[in-house]
C-alpha cells in the first residue's frame, strides 16, 4: 500500500522557486532580524517598522528658513572584490554609508535617512548580517536612520559567492547655508583632510598592480604599511561630516559662513573633483609636496609604473576631503579640522594644477 503524501514521514519536496535558486523562505527568515539590527539608528522621526513598502520619516525642519532636501546614490565599486577574497563584509556597509554621507556633506547637508540595496547570487545569512551591522554602525555614528532597503536573490546575474551594493542617502540643508563654491575667490586657501587609505576608489587598478603585476598576497607586508595588505585595502572610508558639521553650524543666516567650498575626493581624485566646486574664473593650485603621500599609493605607483599625474586622477593620494576658506581663516579652520594647507586658489579657467 502506498504512503499517504500528507503524512509526517513523507519527505518534504523543495519548492520550485528555491530549486531554481531563489529561496523566499530563507530570505524572509534572514530579513526578520533586520529590525533588531537597525533600531539603534531610529529616532522619533522614524515612523513604522522596517519591512513595509516604503520607509516613513517625519523630519523636523524647525529653525530652518528654507529647507532643501539633498539626495545621492552610490556604491563601493570593485572594493567588493576584497570582501569576497577575505570573507570580511562589515566594512563594506560602513564604506557605503560614509561615502554617501560625504557626498551630501559637501553641499552643506546633514543626513536624515539611508536606504540600501543588496543584490546577490545567493543569500548568505552570515554575509547579510555583516553588511547590515556595517550599515547600522556607520548610520548611528552619522546620526542617520536606516528606514528601508531591498535584498534581491538573482542567480545567474552574479558569480557564486558575490553580491553588489548600492545606497541612497537623503539629507537636508537650509538653502541660505547651501555650499556651491560660488563664493570662492582668487587668494583663498585649500585645506586637505587626510583620507583613511584608498577609501572606495581605484581598486580595479590597485588590484591589478598589487596582485597581478607585483604578485602580492592578502597576507603580504609592505614597507610603510601597517598590518597586512588585506588590512590596508579594507580600511574604512572616512566620514568627514561630523567634523565639518561644527563649522556648518556657524554658517550665518545669509550663508556667509567660514567654509566657501568642499570637495569629496572620490573617483577622479583631486584632478577631477575639485573643479566641481570651482568658479570658471579660478584654478586650484595643489602643492603635492605639502603632505606625505601614504605608502600604499607609492607602492602602486612604482609597482605598476603608473604615471604620476594619473595617480592624482585615480586615487585620493591621502586627501579625502578638501575645504576652501579665506586666507584669514585658514589657520584656525585647519586646526579645528586637523587639516593642512595643500594649495591656493588662483586666476584660471576652473581646472586643477598640480605642482
Amino acid at each position: 500500500m502506498s504512503k499517504n503524501p500528507n503524512s509526517k514521514s513523507a519527505p518534504k519536496s523543495k519548492k520550485a522557486y528555491a530549486a531554481a535558486g531563489v529561496d523566499v523562505d530563507l530570505g524572509n527568515r534572514v530579513k526578520s532580524g533586520i529590525q533588531a539590527l537597525v533600531k539603534g539608528t531610529h529616532g522619533p522621526e522614524v515612523l513604522g517598522r522596517i519591512g513595509g513598502f516604503g520607509g516613513l520619516f517625519r523630519p523636523d525642519f524647525r529653525g530652518m528658513r528654507d529647507p532643501v532636501l539633498v539626495s545621492s546614490v552610490d556604491g563601493v565599486g570593485t572594493k567588493l572584490k576584497l570582501a569576497f577574497m577575505t570573507g570580511r563584509h562589515d566594512t563594506m556597509g560602513q564604506d557605503l554609508v560614509n561615502h554617501c554621507v560625504n557626498d551630501i556633506a559637501v553641499i552643506g547637508a546633514r543626513p536624515l535617512f539611508f536606504l540600501d540595496y543588496i543584490g546577490a547570487e545567493k543569500l548568505e545569512p552570515a554575509v547579510f548580517t555583516q553588511l547590515l551591522k556595517g550599515f547600522a554602525k556607520a548610520c548611528k555614528a552619522a546620526g542617520c536612520a536606516i528606514v528601508g532597503g531591498e535584498t534581491a536573490q538573482m542567480p545567474g546575474m552574479y558569480q557564486p559567492g558575490e553580491y553588489d551594493l548600492a545606497g541612497t542617502i537623503v539629507g537636508v540643508v537650509d538653502r541660505p547655508k547651501l555650499l556651491d563654491g560660488s563664493r570662492i575667490r582668487v587668494g583663498d586657501v585649500i585645506l586637505g583632510m587626510e583620507s583613511n587609505g584608498l577609501h572606495t576608489n581605484g581598486y580595479t587598478l590597485a588590484r591589478k598592480v598589487l596582485f597581478d603585476q607585483m604578485g602580492l598576497k592578502l597576507t603580504s607586508k609592505l614597507d610603510g604599511v601597517k598590518g597586512t595588505l588585506a588590512d590596508e585595502l579594507l580600511r574604512v572610508h572616512r566620514n568627514y561630516q561630523p567634523a565639518l558639521a561644527k563649522l556648518m553650524d556657524s554658517q550665518s543666516a545669509k550663508g556667509h559662513g567660514i567654509i566657501k567650498g568642499l570637495a569629496h575626493i572620490t573617483g577622479g581624485g583631486l584632478t577631477d573633483n575639485l573643479p566641481r566646486v570651482l568658479p570658471k574664473t579660478c584654478d586650484a593650485v595643489i602643492k603635492t609636496a605639502s603632505w606625505k603621500v601614504p605608502a600604499i599609493f607609492q607602492h602602486i605607483e612604482r609597482g605598476g609604473k603608473v604615471d604620476h599625474a594619473e595617480m592624482y586622477q585615480v586615487f585620493n593620494m591621502g586627501i579625502g576631503m578638501t575645504v576652501v576658506v579665506a586666507e584669514k581663516d585658514a589657520a584656525k579652520v585647519a586646526k579645528q579640522l586637523k587639516a593642512r594647507v595643500i594649495g591656493l586658489i588662483e586666476k584660471g579657467s576652473g581646472t586643477v594644477r598640480l605642482q
